[in-house]
């Protein structure tokens, strides 16, 4: 490990705040959402401007500090414990031209507060299931949401990202400004620079007909059952998952939800109430609900289709693509999280996949799982001492049983932690991943900006 370098000529240039372990307000500076993540670089700048990051690069490349970015902190856990660590959460500018219907955002935004701005317009982005996540983020890793059938992924509406290069250089990556950064930045995630800010297309879209339907314990074959025959004709602009769920004896869950075992299927049609109720007919009629939440839904409040936490928490996770589902695979499901079972891992979801996710953007991106047909998603008890052993060995039981079903790829942002080579590299499909390390090399060659376990 480097030592600790003086941060007198890093603090002279920087408006933002520049800390060490040992300085008040440390720890707060470098946590984030998922209380699970452990921070502890030599140096820590919370960035207030391009500038502050251009001061920032220069600084680390001198000083031969590795560089990692934090903005909410969503992101897998992996440890910190060398370098820099630049946190963005102060880059909030936002501005939504309803004429172009574009918005430009900050890198320290999550999509709630664009969704906001957007929403007088009558417009919407293509987000996550999540409005609490940086909007950035899920755009660098491909994002995909409550829309993604029907329109595709996040990364495909970005249409330009500010970012500051190894040497300290600030440039614009667009389809016309090097454009092989741009490629690279739609789905490619870390490893190229900091990025400040981009620009994003907006889509006309005020109102959906979506929500989530959730049926008690003893539905839950029925319901995983009848929604996987569902898919199989379901439209390409209908987009669903289901979510075998725990829920926690707590007060913030709903009273009649509160430490049952159901089902949620989640929908979203971004048409008319009238086609979306005939739409989701067949999927309210398989068993009777304890909640209804299904309805005509401005797209600003999208999130309330997953209703993810907003609060920060420890968090473990595991994610897949599959190459499709089958009544097979309900059973397998079924023996591993159904009525009956104990597991520590409290969501399992399921989600459909295809329709426009398929499709890449006409100039090409780097976004990976394009040919992954649904996904799968798994989050265990927020509980660190279970982070360890007990629940990678659930995630691992849940993984093998499902191995025929898994893609040979994954989808960055699903990937969680990475714990080899070859899982990150899995991330993408070979030729994406190719051509991703040699943009990576040409704008990063000593590897500056840490990203990925190392080849070899």
């Amino acid at each position: 490990m480097n030592p600790s370098p003086d941060l007198s000529d890093l603090r002279a240039h920087v408006a933002g705040t520049v800390l060490n372990p040992d300085d008040a307000g440390f720890a707060e500076e470098v946590s984030g959402f998922n209380l699970a993540a452990s921070f502890h670089p030599l140096v820590a700048v919370g960035v207030t401007s391009e500038a502050d990051v251009v001061e920032a690069v220069r600084f680390a490349a001198r000083h031969d500090l590795p560089i990692r970015v934090l903005a909410t902190g969503h992101g897998p856990a992996a440890p910190v414990t060398d370098g820099m660590l630049i946190v963005t959460r102060r880059l909030d500018s936002l501005h939504v031209d309803p004429e172009t219907h574009i918005a430009t955002v900050g890198a320290g935004l999550k999509w709630e507060a664009v969704q906001a701005a957007a929403a007088p317009f009558g417009l919407t982005a293509i987000t996550g299931s999540s409005p609490d996540v940086g909007a950035i983020g899920l755009t660098l890793g491909g994002g995909i949401g409550p829309l993604a059938r029907s329109h595709g992924y996040t990364s495909d509406y970005a249409r330009s990202f500010r970012i500051v290069t190894r040497d300290g250089e600030a440039m614009t990556a667009s389809a016309t400004e090097n454009p092989d950064l741009f490629w690279a930045l739609r789905g490619g995630k870390g490893g190229l620079g900091v990025v400040t800010g981009m620009s994003i297309e907006l889509v006309d879209l005020p109102l959906i007909y979506g929500g989530a339907v959730i049926f008690d314990t003893p539905h839950i074959e029925t319901v995983l059952r009848g929604w996987i025959d569902w898919t199989t004709s379901a439209p390409d602009d209908v987009t669903t998952s289901i979510a075998i769920i725990r829920f926690p004896p707590a007060e913030f869950v709903p009273e009649p939800l509160r430490g049952r075992h159901a089902i949620a299927l989640r929908f979203a049609y971004p048409g008319s109430a009238e086609d979306g109720e005939r739409l989701v007919a067949p999927l309210r009629s398989l068993a009777p609900a304890i909640m209804d939440m299904i309805g005509e839904l401005p797209t600003s409040k999208m999130g309330l289709i997953h209703n993810d936490p907003t609060d920060p928490l420890p968090a473990w996770d595991i994610g897949a693509l599959l190459t499709g589902v089958d009544q097979e695979l309900a059973t397998v499901v079924l023996g591993q999280l159904g009525a009956g079972v104990q597991t520590p891992l409290m969501i399992t979801e399921l989600r459909h996949l295809g329709g426009r996710t398929a499709v890449d953007v006409p100039e090409g991106s780097a976004a990976g799982g394009r040919s992954g047909r649904f996904s799968l998603y798994s989050i265990g008890v927020p509980d660190p001492a279970l982070f360890a052993t007990v629940l990678p060995a659930a995630g691992g039981a849940l993984s093998d049983a499902l191995a025929p079903w898994v893609a040979p790829q994954t989808m960055v942002n699903f990937a969680g932690a990475f714990s080899s080579r070859a899982h990150f590299e899995s991330a993408w499909p070979p030729e994406i991943f190719s051509r991703l390390e040699t943009v990576r090399k040409a704008y990063d060659p000593a590897g500056l900006f840490t990203y990925g376990p190392a080849a070899g």
